[in-house]
């Protein structure tokens, strides 16, 4: 039942850029002998505006390679009209979490010069912290796009009337609806949300609106009782208060 839905589309896509990312930073740290830096940027920049390419540029190219070997091929081997489909979805989600690493590289830079007068800038490339690169696709996630099941020489659109709009590389995409999380299903090993704690003024996933589907939420006090206020007396023993607080705790109904 899980198969297919936005939620395997983002998994393969941070599977896919995690690969990417941890591959293409041991190259750059020097702990793989296949790769290293980007060798292509050495040379070049832009002297007029006083900087030119050094340091170590991270080669994206070496990880985004590795990772079409690691998780594509396997996908590619896969045979049978029924699953083909689903395969093409894998291999279009692989490459989007791909193409997120790509797109998000940043070049950073460092000043020379006389009294940190930036006369002369050394730059490279880099890649972006994988939480930002995390966010992007959660971002791709929320607005993923259902596809057809059946493949007609290319993935389309599942809405009829939507499929003139092109498909883009950095797309999510989907074939079946995701379950209700909300309720407990023991056959899909879906455990609901009903008893989960939450919290009553986030706006987040951790929030009473919605993780409790709308069902709204139970109020209880917790009596907490603790040591407190401990102090060293000499000599030796160390002498504590006992604190006690009440706190709301808020679960799902």
């Amino acid at each position: 039942c899980f198969v297919g839905t936005k939620e395997t589309a983002f998994i393969y896509a941070v599977t896919s850029a995690g690969l990417v990312h941890s591959v293409t930073r041991s190259c750059s740290a020097g702990n793989m002998t296949e790769c290293s830096c980007d060798l292509s940027l050495r040379h070049g920049g832009s002297a007029s505006e006083g900087w030119h390419w050094g340091g170590c540029s991270d080669d994206i190219h070496y990880g985004m390679s590795f990772s079409r070997k690691f998780l594509d091929v396997p996908l590619k081997n896969i045979t049978g009209k029924s699953g083909s489909g689903l395969v093409a979805m894998n291999l279009h989600n692989n490459e989007a979490g791909r193409q997120a690493v790509a797109k998000l590289m940043s070049v950073d830079c460092r000043c020379h010069g006389v009294s940190g007068s930036c006369a002369v800038k050394t730059c490279w490339k880099t890649m972006s912290s994988f939480e930002k690169i995390g966010r992007f696709l959660k971002d791709r996630y929320e607005n993923s796009i259902q596809i057809s099941d059946r493949l007609k020489k290319k993935l389309r659109r599942k809405e009829k009337s939507q499929r003139k709009i092109p498909i883009g590389k950095e797309d999510l995409l989907y074939v079946n609806k995701s379950p209700n999380y909300c309720v407990e299903d023991l056959k899909l090993g879906i455990p609901g949300t009903q008893g989960r704690e939450c919290n009553r003024t986030s706006q987040g996933p951790d929030g009473c609106n919605l993780l409790c589907c709308g069902r709204g939420y139970n109020t209880h006090v917790v009596r907490h009782v603790e040591r407190c206020e401990c102090k060293f007396v000499w000599c030796c023993y160390v002498r504590c208060r006992r604190c006690e607080t009440m706190t709301d705790v808020h679960t799902c109904k």
